[in-house]
């Protein structure tokens, strides 16, 4: 009797302690499509998610709603690992599978494989990065880069071309700090793959010579370090490494490392990482995922149907993904999966905030407060600068008499005209009143005013057109896949507005929303 009250006990704390935690709900999305390894979000199309696993690749345009396969590969080796974008083509996609490396042109179903492979090893890739001008793939058998558009690889050479490659990583957007997790360490290179640099070693104890992660958990120490995945901060420029030991991260591009507290976590041995776009931190581990918070880490899976766990998603909105063997899992966006976020921050994640709008407007309009600021400064030095004047004036009024003692010779004994001179002045000259009181300090005040009521315009156009295409921006997410012309009519109310603040700002907007 004793045993049915305990067992009672725990199932009570297991099921009713997590919804009071807020834990989120989860909602299967893949209609039945199983074995998911990787996900993969277009930031240019609302509701358009791609998918890879054991059928291939399938893709949704509606938010999962529906979905239909684009890529069957043929053979034993169906398998799909990785789905990356063309950095060089927004609607380009490449493929990461068992059998090589595949890319469309249009992310649909016109595929052609552009990389083979010598041995079954080769042929296994992991993962790909486009970054301009150069393409990176990870196999089991080591890391290849091309820079001619796939026409042609090299494998890298030394333990980087020879090794298991688990993830590949830019550290800085914008710049070539590239990274890669493999069976041999952690690597970086700062010249698009010409040289590479070990940055973190495979184990605790490491080699002569190397740097290696320093560890605080003491029970750590000694054992084997084994890499999982890495991935990279690019707002605050710091990698995350997840080993069966726990996670480390390194803010200096990973020239050393610290231990992240593993208070929370279930399990030490973390397989996948994810970043929000305001660096919230996720992980997983076999059968759990977790977001960290403070110095501990918090359980969001208690309500996940799912015992294998491959990878994590976030999307556009910032809702979490998992990608599992028994499908695709989306946590419901109204769950609160972080007590600090709202509504408003999930429609304007990946964007510039308020604030980062409206100093553009002001430096577009150039109704900036510091250049009045700086307009007093100077008019109130300009005492200090003397009044300059200079005086040119030619002469002409010299006369030269000649006597040469004759009085029989021509031209002896006159009075001549002689040539003409420059007479020239400087002077310097000061009004030290000008230091109590400058008569320009009337017409910088009459300017002062004048540039903040065209300031305050501004920005309160500005503010209209920000939150009002938030707002839209909802009202889509909420209508029915059904609702095609008011859909429509809303997109094209988001482009409107889109239009009107890269009007305010001289393009700034849209440029930090799609860089």
């Amino acid at each position: 009797m004793k045993k049915v009250i305990l067992l009672l006990i725990c199932l009570f704390f297991l099921w009713v302690l997590p919804s009071e935690s807020g834990e989120p709900e989860w909602q299967e999305i893949s209609r039945g499509i199983i074995g998911i390894k990787t996900v993969l979000f277009s930031s240019a199309k609302p509701g358009l998610i791609y998918v890879g696993g054991d059928k291939g690749v399938f893709k949704s345009e509606d938010f999962g709603q529906s979905w239909r396969n684009i890529l069957k590969i043929k053979g034993d080796n169906r398998g799909v690992n990785y789905i990356a974008l063309d950095s060089d083509n927004k609607q380009g996609l490449y493929v990461a599978t068992d059998s090589g490396l595949y890319y469309s042109v249009n992310g649909d179903n016109s595929w052609k494989k552009v990389f083979k492979g010598k041995d079954h090893l080769q042929k296994d890739c992991s993962v790909v990065l486009s970054i301009p001008g150069a393409i990176f793939l990870g196999t089991r058998s080591g890391l290849f880069i091309s820079k001619d558009n796939c026409r042609s690889w090299h494998k890298v050479f030394g333990k980087l071309g020879e090794c298991s490659i688990f993830s590949i990583s830019c550290v800085l957007k914008g710049q070539n700090y590239i990274t890669v997790a493999s069976a041999e360490g952690v690597f970086r290179s700062v010249d698009t793959g010409e040289k590479w640099k070990k940055i973190f070693i495979s184990n605790t104890v490491g080699e002569a010579g190397e740097t290696v992660a320093e560890v605080d958990d003491e029970e750590a120490v000694g054992e084997s370090s084994r890499i999982r995945f890495l991935i990279s901060d690019p707002i605050n420029a710091k990698i995350y490494l997840a080993t069966n030991l726990g996670v480390y991260y390194s803010q200096d591009l990973g020239e050393d490392w610290q231990y992240l507290s593993s208070q929370g976590l279930l399990s030490n041995d973390v397989q996948f990482l994810a970043l929000s776009s305001n660096s919230e931190l996720y992980a997983s581990t076999k059968s759990s995922v977790f977001l960290h918070k403070g110095d501990t880490w918090r359980e969001l899976s208690f309500k996940l149907p799912s015992s294998r766990i491959n990878a994590l998603g976030l999307d556009n909105l910032g809702r979490l993904y998992v990608c599992s063997e028994a499908g695709l899992f989306r946590a419901g966006i109204d769950n609160n999966i972080t007590k600090s976020e709202s509504v408003i921050n999930e429609y304007s994640m990946n964007e510039p905030t308020i604030a980062q709008v409206q100093e553009a407007a002001i430096n577009y309009a150039e109704v900036n407060p510091k250049k009045i600021k700086q307009w007093r400064q100077w008019a109130a030095q300009k005492a200090w600068l003397p009044e300059l004047r200079i005086g040119l004036d030619r002469n002409s009024t010299d006369l030269w008499h000649w006597e040469g003692g004759s009085t029989t010779k021509a031209c002896d004994d006159e009075l001549r005209k002689g040539n003409d001179t420059l007479d020239w002045d400087v002077s310097l000259s000061w009004d030290l009143s000008e230091l109590i009181w400058n008569n320009d300090q009337t017409s910088i005040d009459s300017r002062s005013k004048l540039m903040v009521e065209l300031r305050e315009d501004i920005l309160d156009e500005v503010n209209k057109l920000y939150f009002e295409r938030i707002r839209v921006k909802m009202e889509i997410d909420n209508l029915q896949i059904e609702d095609r012309k008011k859909r429509f009519d809303k997109e094209l109310h988001i482009r409107e507005l889109t239009a009107s603040l890269d009007a305010l700002t001289g393009g700034f907007f849209s440029h930090q929303t799609n860089g």
